[in-house]
């Protein structure tokens, strides 16, 4: 197993080592932060988010970006997307701080929104991707997130995105919902740790603790 340390973000407190839903497979932290939303005409910090890789991602990367420093990889966003787009298990946990309870549909449509967006800058959305969309978006229909709530998103290499809820900070050992659309699936990471990241504290992390554990090695 890859050496990863816990992260505490806002009191929220993710473990070095996690098995997201819908996989028999133990990933490691890579780094976690605050996510900010525009909420009532502010910014606010809305959630904590953690992401992790699995094992397989430190051979990967180790190749191409070992003995890279932090400052090398946070400027680089072929590093991120080389993350984003391996051939490799990511597993995202969204943990919700904001001190008020949202409706679920409302957080995955601003999450579809900028995705839609990216995806049609890119060429890359067919009718494939609004079908997957919409299975998206019914996925978080009459779920609510209170704070502490979490969302879990499981991206497998082969490109289906697990969705799946959780009351606290644990993850249930399924999802609710298997999307099969391989650019949807990466356009959610993406989303985090790409060149227009909805949360840089995360970004910053990944770059600050990879050099160390593609040091250390598997």
């Amino acid at each position: 197993m890859a050496v990863s340390s816990e992260v505490a973000v806002e009191g929220v407190v993710f473990p070095p080592v996690a098995c997201p839903p819908g996989s028999s497979r133990k990933h490691f932290l890579a780094g976690g932060g605050v996510r900010r939303m525009e909420a009532q005409g502010n910014f606010v910090k809305i959630a904590a988010i953690g992401v992790y890789l699995e094992d397989a991602a430190v051979a990967a990367l180790a190749g191409k970006w070992a003995g890279k420093t932090a400052d090398e990889l946070a400027a680089d966003p072929a590093f991120f997307r080389d993350v984003y787009t391996g051939e490799f298990e990511k597993f995202t946990r969204v943990t919700f701080i904001w001190p008020k309870t949202v409706a679920a549909e409302e957080f995955a449509g601003k999450v579809m929104e900028s995705r839609v967006a990216y995806l049609k800058a890119t060429g890359a959305y067919t009718d494939a991707e609004a079908a997957a969309v919409e299975e998206f978006n019914a996925a978080f229909k009459s779920h609510s997130l209170a704070p502490g709530a979490s969302v879990l998103f499981t991206h497998s290499p082969a490109g289906v995105l697990t969705v799946a809820f959780s009351d606290d900070s644990s993850a249930p050992g399924a999802g609710i919902a298997a999307i099969e659309n391989k650019a949807l699936c990466e356009a959610v990471l993406e989303s985090i740790i790409g060149e227009r990241s909805v949360s840089p504290a995360t970004k910053q992390s990944i770059a600050t603790r990879v050099p160390e554990i593609l040091k250390g090695g598997a």
